[in-house]
């Protein structure tokens, strides 16, 4: 899934009949200053980056001159928003607002479908809102959404009667988003009511990567992701930094999840996981290693299983990755299926153990773990 920064979902937003404040994109005063023309204060500077809470971090700030403009963006540059630096920063006329709105179109799994979402009660506090008060309504891809739930979703969030034509037009935009941008989250919070209509105070669309070769503007890789992430992306490695101390290497999204949920159980915490899928190619296991050492981890748990996966190939490309980069950090191997043996052998002929449990394995991390 391919994330868009603010300012890029509210591109797409306007490109669809949904109103956002105006301004403009700047990296610096220099920016600024290009765009004086378009500066009509009051205006709220807000860091583009592809993390929740900005506000609460100090990466929104409103400002009444173009100085204070640039002062803010100095000082915004200088927060870090979990690992990630706004390099971009989106310049919007304040806005007064009445009232704050949520509402979203997302893919639900379990119902393999379209959902959508949306409470009277929207802003920085999202997260908190009780269940009973977000609406939900399961849609039905061929369908869209039907006009008799826009009619009851309005009624719902109790707006006044004069809102009813743009509430649904804002609906239909959303949906025809959802639909024809791939997208797998549209989402608005705040929707703003204000004396001039209904604003998308901001914006979060994900993209489906699988159908980006129908959208040659989104990036592919994008620019704010951790370097890391960023490089296996490009490698077709699926890799998450978590916060952790332990690395984990596991061949397959099940495996990979249930190596997780077993350090959880024996109190180990991973700092990265790294999956391999069902690869058993040398090169790309030695690349995953590769990718593990930067991340530097205290101790490294790789848990092969092979069923069509061979033990004995993913072992070979361990070997390699080892040779081209010593270990700074000690490493527990638990190796297990299609030949299991010849990839327990080839561990053992160069100097290192493996387990066939993975409780025992797990045992053995987490023991190293606490030690250093």
């Amino acid at each position: 899934m391919v994330k868009l920064l603010e300012f890029e979902g509210k591109e797409i937003f306007k490109k669809y009949g949904i109103k956002v404040p105006s301004g403009f994109i700047a990296k610096s005063k220099e920016d600024v200053l290009k765009n004086s023309s378009l500066f009509a204060p009051p205006m709220v500077v807000k860091a583009q980056v592809l993390v929740g809470g900005r506000g609460k971090r100090g990466g929104i700030r409103k400002v009444e001159s173009i100085d204070d403009a640039a002062k803010s963006i100095d000082i915004i540059k200088t927060i870090d928003f979990d690992g990630y630096k706004a390099e971009s920063f989106l310049l919007e006329k304040a806005v007064s607002v009445k009232k704050e709105l949520y509402i979203s179109i997302t893919l639900d799994r379990s119902h393999r479908d379209a959902i959508l979402m949306s409470s009277a009660d929207g802003g920085m506090e999202i997260e908190s809102i009780p269940d009973e008060k977000i609406f939900k309504y399961n849609l039905n891809s061929f369908v869209g959404i039907p006009e008799y739930v826009k009619r009851d979703l309005f009624r719902k969030l109790g707006l006044d009667q004069k809102y009813q034509k743009e509430f649904n037009s804002i609906l239909s935009g959303l949906w025809r988003i959802y639909k024809e941008e791939d997208a797998e989250l549209v989402e608005i919070n705040p929707l703003g009511i204000t004396d001039e209509g209904i604003v998308a105070m901001d914006s979060k669309v994900i993209i489906e990567d699988d159908a980006l070769f129908r959208h040659s503007t989104v990036e592919k890789i994008d620019s704010t992701l951790d370097p890391l992430e960023a490089k296996a992306k490009e490698k077709g490695i699926a890799f998450v930094k978590l916060d952790g101390d332990i690395g984990v290497i596991a061949n397959g999204a099940g495996l990979t999840m249930a190596t997780l949920d077993a350090l959880n159980y024996m109190q180990g915490k991973a700092g990265v996981f790294l999956d391999l899928g069902g690869t058993d190619d040398p090169d790309k296991v030695s690349e995953a290693f590769l990718l593990m050492t930067d991340a530097k981890p205290k101790v490294v748990f790789i848990n092969i299983f092979g069923g069509v996966t061979r033990c004995d190939t993913v072992a070979l490309g361990l070997v390699e990755a080892f040779k081209k980069v010593k270990p700074s950090f000690p490493i527990v191997v638990r190796i297990r299926g299609f030949r299991e043996e010849e990839g327990r052998k080839i561990m053992k002929d160069n100097g290192y153990d493996s387990y066939l449990t993975l409780m025992d394995a797990i045992k053995a991390v987490v023991d190293l773990e606490k030690k250093r």
